[in-house]
């Protein structure tokens, strides 16, 4: 087997297994800061690997796209975790120009696709291009509004990671399963047992968001609550 192949699988199933336990594991903890480090390990390891043998071994232009993808969003998830105080750097720069790459090329691959007669372009429809483009353009103008505010803080910087951790994580559980449906017997596939872990993920992420939008909320509403409590005391 192909070294960088045998390195894509493996990264993939060490990403996955401790994608799944940093989400479960309390949020702060070490244990979820260890979880997270070998998760964006794994996802470099995985796209990184995946990338280069779909342009320069087996060539695939949507497995290019994928596994940048891939590496644009954890590398963004896991400087959002790691940068506590609130500044910007050459790091957040970079990242900017490869979300704009990779929507570019998104973009030019999926009207290629569209335009072609079967619709299709290295075996992928042209909406498959076009959604993934979306993805990394919008995490671009989010780069572009953090880069303008100087960075992120507090419940941002929060929200930040888990988007971006939590999207990265979905991309590869879908890679696992439809992407790999082949390796699964049929009468397991017919179950649809096999989305069960893509749907928990998105039930948790949506969670773990709906908890930062509240802690987003109070830190806007601190302010005002101090300013009446002083008003209330001269008066």
């Amino acid at each position: 087997m192909n070294p960088l192949l045998l390195l894509h699988i493996c990264s993939a199933i060490v990403g996955l297994l401790s994608g799944f336990m940093a989400m479960a594991l309390p949020k702060g903890s070490g244990l979820h800061g260890a979880a997270g480090s070998v998760f964006f390990v794994s996802m470099l390891g995985m796209g990184g690997a995946g990338a280069y043998i779909a342009a320069f071994i087996k060539p695939n232009n949507g497995n290019v796209m994928g596994g940048c993808l891939a590496i644009y969003l954890v590398s963004t998830a896991w400087m959002a975790a790691r940068r506590r105080e609130r500044k910007t750097g050459i790091f957040d720069f970079c990242a900017l120009l490869l979300g704009l790459a990779i929507g570019a090329a998104g973009a030019t691959w999926g009207v290629q696709a569209a335009s072609s007669h079967t619709g299709l372009k290295n075996g992928y429809p042209a909406g498959l291009y076009f959604v993934f483009a979306s993805i990394a353009l919008l995490f671009a103008a989010s780069d572009v509004r953090m880069l303008v505010r100087g960075g992120v803080f507090g419940a941002q910087r929060i929200a930040r990671h888990l988007w971006r951790m939590c999207l990265t994580l979905l991309l590869a559980t879908l890679s696992f399963y439809p992407g790999q449906a082949r390796l699964f017997p049929k009468w397991l596939r017919e179950t649809n047992l096999l989305y069960v872990p893509a749907v928990l993920l998105v039930g948790a992420m949506l969670l773990a968001l709906y908890r930062v939008s509240l802690r987003k909320r109070a830190e806007r509403d601190k302010p005002v609550l101090a300013a009446n409590a002083i008003l209330e005391r001269a008066a």
